[in-house]
């Protein structure tokens, strides 16, 4: 017979089979929306440009990330974390390594946008590659830290899942939050708030407005937003008061940016949307000039 675990204490039944219902909803809308984007980047040939493996990277990043909720989903179901505590070190890892990938690819891609339609400056593949393999060490840099001692993964509310651990808001804690939130969540911000700006007063002087350029910089704020907000009141306050289920809340909303991601970067870009339709129907793009111009 299979053992049935109790309920997380905070937690009614439901709201457990709640959240791991939205984490599945999450991880499989997520996946499969740029898992279409990578296939659609492999699989069609004028797809393949520099600035486009910006949004490549920016798809694995966000694929990680739902690999990473689906694996939160099932235990969520179990109603228990069965991995131990070298498996939540590890998932713990994995969330942030994916997590703040996404974010410094999303600034990648803000800073190619700014040099083609401001500075009429085409991006290089060595560029390119540079700018990924950057983003992905970086990333690897501060997702290692807490995993050498300088913060600490931990369970979140739940105890189904790990992530970086806020609840004892101590001096180690503090300082690892004030520089990773400054240098993966404000500069990245600034970078994306003043490229698409100066993009939007470009698109302003022609009359042309090529895509929307203030929802970047809304789906960073709105899906990683509340969760900074959390993590950063935990440094001045004891956030052990809030009740767990509401804790839980800005960590299902920071599981979101993969598919919202999907519909700015890759749906929401017309060529790149182009070569998606052609991938799924085999119907070629009838205007082949697939590099970003319209991105």
């Amino acid at each position: 017979m299979v053992t049935a675990h109790p309920v997380p204490e905070g937690f009614t039944e439901i709201e457990v089979f709640a959240i791991g219902t939205a984490l599945l909803v999450e991880a499989l809308l997520g996946f499969c929306l740029n898992g279409l984007t990578i296939l659609s980047f492999r699989k069609i040939k004028e797809l393949r440009t520099p600035s486009n493996l910006l949004v490549l990277s920016l798809a694995l990043a966000d694929c990680g990330i739902c690999i990473n909720a689906f694996i939160a989903a099932f235990s969520s179901f179990l109603r228990y974390w069965p991995y131990g505590s070298d498996g939540c070190q590890i998932h713990g890892f994995h969330g942030f390594l994916t997590a703040l990938a996404s974010i410094s690819s999303s600034a990648a891609v803000a800073w190619d946008r700014y040099h083609h339609y401001c500075t009429r400056s085409r991006l290089q593949w060595s560029t390119a590659a540079s700018m990924m393999v950057f983003a992905w060490l970086f990333a690897a840099f501060w997702a290692v830290m807490p995993l050498l001692g300088w913060g600490e993964y931990d369970y979140e509310p739940l105890r189904t899942c790990c992530t970086l651990d806020y609840s004892k808001g101590d001096r180690n804690y503090v300082t690892f939050l004030f520089a990773l939130a400054t240098f993966n969540f404000m500069i990245p911000g600034f970078i994306i708030m003043t490229a698409y700006q100066s993009i939007h007063q470009k698109f302003r002087k022609t009359g042309h407005f090529k895509f929307n350029t203030g929802l970047p910089l809304k789906t960073l704020v709105i899906c990683w937003g509340p969760y900074c907000l959390l993590c950063s009141y935990a440094a001045v306050e004891n956030v052990m008061f809030i009740p767990a289920k509401y804790r839980m809340i800005p960590a299902l909303i920071a599981k979101t940016a993969p598919t919202v991601d999907a519909f700015v970067y890759a749906l929401g870009n017309e060529n790149y949307r182009g070569g998606i339709w052609q991938f799924l129907t085999g119907q070629k793009i009838e205007k082949a000039e697939v590099d970003n111009k319209t991105k």
